[in-house]
């Protein structure tokens, strides 16, 4: 009897590698956390398409949605689990899959990244292996469509590399590299760590633009060519926000210079002349103050400038301030003494 195999993540490196084992006859069962990506495995099976080399093929398969995975508790144990999801996602698929293992069950981590200790965290190193994809190129485009962008590797490349932490041959090593071949060539390693750092380092080199966006068969040079695209757009949304801000900001200048000017405030030789008496009046006396400093050099011809300063003394004395209460006060006093002088000492002794 073959082996139970759930691959958990039925992504892009997931959905294919699962998919030709199922093609090969394995008894394959997919868990994943995407609705769509669940039904449309369940109603048309997984389409897998190639960009050059082999021709497109569809395989009927089982998907279980992660809210659906306690159905393995009355199901037959699960001997090999590929975890397929990204490296901040192991945690928990280990935990999900762990209690649903048979007693010689392990896991395959078929991840980028260096993943087999997390997992070893939860089932222990015993029951962990990994497994490697160099350069395979494929992309989950649509629920339950695979698109594999580069060449098979075949004869030229081994894209598949299995083994043992402990670097060990194993049995199992062995076991999971025939059930990879399906998909592409595949070898046992006896340096596993080595080539994990030789993918990540790969990584590195060649995802520098990964957020460019990739539809199937496109190469390099073409994500390449995109990702200079959309720094421009950005580049030229930025200046039309730049543009924007400013226009908004002269508009507010323009709306600003439209608006009346707020009232100065009073000049401190005028604030007395204001409080003391009516507005209307200190209007006339600062009006008249200007006129008489300005008149008698500007209006007035230079033959009659005594005449001018004349006029200005009298405009001045016309429009002086009112006195103040203690001024006005020794004025009353001093005018009552000299209204008793005038009338004589009979007023006073009787």
């Amino acid at each position: 009897m073959g082996k139970r195999i759930v691959v958990v993540g039925a992504g892009a490196v997931g959905s294919y590698t699962g998919a030709h084992m199922a093609k090969a006859g394995e008894d394959v069962t997919f868990i994943d956390f995407w609705p769509e990506n669940v039904a449309a495995i369940n109603r048309d099976g997984i389409r897998v398409t190639h960009h050059q080399g082999p021709e497109p093929f569809s395989v009927k398969c089982k998907a279980l949605h992660l809210t659906e995975a306690q159905q393995f508790a009355k199901q037959a144990p699960v001997d090999i689990a590929f975890v397929c999801v990204k490296s901040y996602d192991t945690e928990w698929a280990a935990r999900l899959i762990q209690q649903y293992l048979a007693p010689g069950g392990y896991i395959v981590s078929l991840q980028n990244c260096m993943n087999e200790e997390t997992i070893a965290g939860v089932v222990g190193w015993g029951k962990v292996m990994g497994c490697i994809a160099s350069h395979i190129s494929v992309a989950l485009h649509a629920p339950a469509q695979v698109h594999r962008g580069g060449l098979i590797g075949g004869d030229r490349h081994i894209v598949y590399r299995t083994g043992e932490p402990n670097g060990r041959i194993t049995e199992r090593a062995h076991e999971v590299r025939r059930l990879v071949s399906t998909a592409d060539s595949a070898k046992v390693t006896d340096n596993l760590w080595g080539e994990r750092w030789t993918k990540l380092v790969q990584n590195t080199m060649a995802n520098g633009f990964p957020p460019a966006p990739a539809s199937p068969g496109r190469n390099a040079p073409t994500a390449r060519r995109s990702a200079i695209s959309r720094r421009d757009s950005a580049a030229r949304r930025s200046a039309s926000a730049r543009r924007a801000a400013t226009s908004s900001r002269r508009s507010i200048t323009r709306s600003r210079k439209r608006s009346p000017a707020p009232a100065r405030a009073t000049p401190r030789r005028w604030q007395n002349t204001i409080t003391t008496g009516s507005t209307r009046r200190a209007a006339l006396r600062i009006s008249a103050r200007r006129w008489a400093r300005t008149w008698p050099r500007a209006a007035a011809p230079r033959s009659s400038s005594s005449m001018a300063l004349s006029c200005a003394r009298a405009m001045r004395s016309a429009f002086a301030p009112p006195p103040t209460s203690a001024s006005s006060t020794s004025s009353k006093k001093s005018s009552a003494a000299s209204s008793n002088r005038t009338r004589g000492t009979s007023a006073s002794y009787g």
